[in-house]
């Protein structure tokens, strides 16, 4: 992809339309936009011609990097209604950044996309799974102490970093199963997205800076023209989407949104073994 085709009007208004959608579903659902970006921007990489392999990585970058935004606007909203666990993002928070980094300097690099695409793949249909019989785990216990949540927080952002995803789906049981309430556990686990994002991106820009035949406006692995309309777009609707939760069957959705995902892990694991 060359420099004229960024000012695609219609790429443009794919993006747009995609960073719209998964605003307002973040906003409605409580999820993160990874789930639905990674397949979208993979397809939409590759109707410009991008290699199976590069346009899986570069999805799921800048997916990430898009969590940078969303989830400060996101974090305000629950701050304000005292709903954070700072005493848990601080715990949680030094192991995410070294699991991040982990992943995404040295795994993620280091793996084709097309492994990456089947993993993603395997985690969405989990992730949707749980979505759909809406399963909470019974809380059992308390958090674990530092060494624990040190572990914990590896293995979250490390995960993270290799499906794009800011880490709900994983942090929200783990809290909920450590008698967390889900209240506080889905506010936390936004406040927690952020370093995942932040380390992550990092991890993307450094090891993506050798890599040859990198679409026009890329930053290591992250293509920025993406980042930057998705992101803008995403903003303006997730507010529209967690006013719309408080009259709109969210349970229902919950369970139309994971047959969507179902059918894009399916893409997604079609590109992994065809790509």
């Amino acid at each position: 992809m060359n420099v004229s085709s960024l000012l695609d009007p219609i790429l443009i208004a794919e993006l747009a339309a995609l960073g719209l959608g998964t605003g307002f579903l973040a906003g409605l659902l409580g999820i993160g936009g990874g789930m639905l970006m990674v397949p979208f921007i993979t397809i939409i990489m590759g109707h410009r011609g991008a290699p199976a392999d590069l346009s899986v990585k570069m999805a799921i970058a800048t997916s990430m990097a898009t969590i940078i935004f969303t989830s400060v606007s996101s974090v305000r909203a629950h701050h304000k209604r005292g709903a954070v666990r700072w005493d848990i993002v601080r715990r949680l928070a030094p192991g995410i950044v070294i699991g991040s980094l982990v992943g995404s300097l040295g795994v993620f690099s280091l793996l084709k996309g097309t492994a990456l695409a089947i993993f993603f793949a395997l985690f969405v249909g989990f992730s949707a799974t749980q979505m759909f019989l809406d399963k909470k785990p019974a809380a059992s216990r308390q958090m674990p102490g530092t060494g624990g949540q040190l572990a914990a927080g590896g293995a979250i952002g490390f995960i993270s970093g290799l499906v794009g995803a800011g880490g709900g789906f994983i942090s929200v049981p783990f809290m909920t199963w450590c008698n967390i309430s889900i209240h506080n556990a889905v506010a936390t686990s936004a406040a927690l997205g952020f370093p995942i994002a932040v380390a992550n991106v990092l991890g993307y820009a450094v090891s993506g800076q050798s890599v040859q035949g990198l679409p026009a406006g890329s930053f290591g692995y992250i293509w920025l023209p993406a980042l930057a309309v998705i992101a803008l777009c995403s903003v303006l609707t997730a507010p529209l989407g967690a006013k719309a939760a408080h009259s709109l069957p969210v349970k229902k959705l919950k369970r139309v949104f994971a047959s969507i995902l179902y059918m894009l892990a399916a893409y997604m694991l079609w590109k992994g073994l065809h790509g």
